[in-house]
């Protein structure tokens, strides 16, 4: 299952292409800003497919019944360029535990490269639902190594993938290595370039938010 957020006309295509204007990205804050509230927004569709369960609320004047989630979500991130649009998430899931995933590229001498993932910090994920919040989804391969390590040591209720921005490679790649996994993107863009960066795209999400990095 594909959730494409931008292929209908809402007030997030506004945000998401003030992220992709080389313009508007010279304003950090406002980056970091688009990149939140397209965290919420996604976080706002991706709760209708939780599960609910029916509550009586007392308010002054008598009983209202309503339907609350009752889903155990754990919210997930690989450092560093996800930290806005996680705390997007976070602020409509807002009873969520946290993931932190660390990892970086390798690049060999030809040109390719590999995925090292240095560290996870995670709560217990057995019987959760784990949502991995990663700004880009380029090659896809660093989140389907982070997520196979989970799925080997726990025992995840439902796993979804969100990104603001997703490669065709990349979707085709998490849905061939994750087969159940749930994904749910702002866009997804046709090309990438040799180094693996999504065209058109906006360019590296990391130094945008945060500050261009030397090491």
């Amino acid at each position: 299952m594909v959730f494409i957020l931008n292929q209908t006309n809402t007030i997030a295509n506004k945000f998401l292409a003030e992220l992709r204007d080389s313009n508007v990205q010279q304003d950090r804050a406002r980056f970091r800003n688009n990149l939140e509230r397209l965290g919420e927004i996604l976080a706002y569709e991706m709760s209708k497919s939780l599960k609910y369960g029916e509550y009586e609320v007392q308010t002054p004047l008598g009983l209202a019944n309503i339907n609350l989630p009752e889903t155990e979500v754990v919210l997930g991130t690989i450092l560093r360029a996800g930290l806005p649009f996680h705390q997007g998430f976070l602020n409509y899931f807002d009873n969520a535990c946290s993931l932190f995933a660390t990892a970086y590229r390798k690049v060999k001498k030809t040109g390719t490269f590999i995925i090292n993932v240095d560290h996870i910090s995670t709560p217990d994920l057995n019987g959760k639902t784990l949502v991995m919040c990663d700004t880009m989804l380029a090659t896809g391969q660093s989140l389907v190594q982070v997520c196979k390590e989970l799925l080997a040591q726990y025992e995840i209720q439902d796993l979804h993938v969100a990104a603001v921005i997703a490669s065709t490679e990349g979707i085709a790649h998490v849905r061939a290595n994750l087969p159940k996994v749930k994904i749910w993107v702002c866009a997804v863009d046709e090309e990438m370039t040799s180094k693996a960066y999504i065209v058109p795209g906006l360019g590296d999400a990391g130094d945008l938010a945060f500050g261009e990095k030397v090491h």
